[in-house]
């Protein structure tokens, strides 16, 4: 009778896709969620890590020629007032606001430091919400995926013991397929949330440095335009 049970259980189909299509509705529903999840957090990791590498050749392009010593003012005009990389749109903000805040007779209108540096904040938050975007999808995924797919699990079990009450038999053939069905989707949870958490740690790391270059340079440029404005 043993060797009969694992004849039987040898001859079932334990393949991932032969677990798909037998799985309730309910399974496949849950396993169709996480496979999307996964996918859509991998296109994010390869556009995050794309765009941070855009960002830091952009930044020490434009570090050389703001260090350059030609003037600021040349710069700005090569430049022109929307450039395309982040450092220069924040310099440009400074530089489009420092001009603003001239009078026709020469003269600064009053508050022109504040302004200055608000414009550059400004200009900060919002090359921040480009390299973050994303990113709360990667938490979001690293977070609820291994639940998701628990919750897939349980219910593939559950289905199991009915199945098993239903037939009134116990053997291998009956209860293995059921079990390994319950089992893939906490194996395709962890498959989906693995790599979000570690690739959410790594680009929340990386984003955080990026920005911190940018407000290091947002307050030097605010530093020699404060002292324009003293002189």
């Amino acid at each position: 009778m043993e060797t009969q049970t694992l004849a039987a259980a040898q001859e079932i189909d334990f393949s991932v896709l032969a677990l798909f299509m037998k799985a309730t509705l309910t399974n496949k529903l849950v396993l169709v969620s996480l496979l999307a999840m996964s996918f859509w957090s991998w296109s994010i990791i390869v556009q995050r890590i794309l765009t941070f590498r855009r960002a830091r050749a952009e930044a020490a392009v434009f570090d050389r020629a703001f260090w350059s010593g030609d003037p600021l003012d040349e710069l700005f005009e090569r430049l022109g007032p929307t450039p395309e990389g982040a450092s220069e749109r924040i310099f440009a903000a400074g530089m489009t606001e420092w001009r603003r805040s001239h009078r026709q007779d020469g003269g600064l209108i009053a508050g022109a430091q504040a302004r200055i540096d608000r414009a550059m904040d400004v200009a900060i938050a919002r090359e921040a919400e480009v390299l973050t975007k994303g990113l709360s999808f990667l938490a979001t995924t690293g977070s609820t995926a291994p639940f998701i797919g628990l919750f897939g699990t349980v219910w593939g079990i559950k289905h199991s013991f009915e199945q098993i009450a239903i037939s009134q038999n116990t053997n291998l053939a009956v209860v293995a397929p059921g079990i390994a069905e319950a089992l893939l989707a906490t194996a395709v949870g962890l498959v989906a949330a693995i790599p979000a958490v570690i690739a959410y740690n790594k680009l929340n790391a990386d984003s955080e440095r990026i920005l911190g270059g940018y407000e290091s340079f947002a307050d030097e440029f605010s530093t020699i335009l404060s002292r324009q404005l003293d002189a």
